[in-house]
């Protein structure tokens, strides 16, 4: 890996623990600390409109299966 990737995925990671809300207080503090501020807002804009489609996608398929009794 490239010494971008490696803040990129520790940001990808800090966002989803956050998203799920399981971290340890001592873990987010050394994230906010080592992590770009402005990274954690895109990567966490571009997850939360991911995670939008999807459920969008998840209800258009359900809507769109046959209805069987």
């Amino acid at each position: 890996m490239s010494s971008h990737q490696v803040p990129f995925l520790r940001t990808v990671q800090a966002v989803l623990w956050s998203f799920i809300g399981l971290r340890k207080n001592s873990e987010g503090q050394e994230d906010m600390a080592k992590l770009n501020p402005f990274h954690v807002l895109v990567v966490g804009l571009c997850l939360a409109l991911i995670f939008v489609v999807g459920l969008i996608a998840l209800v258009n398929w359900v809507v769109a299966q046959p209805i069987t009794l």
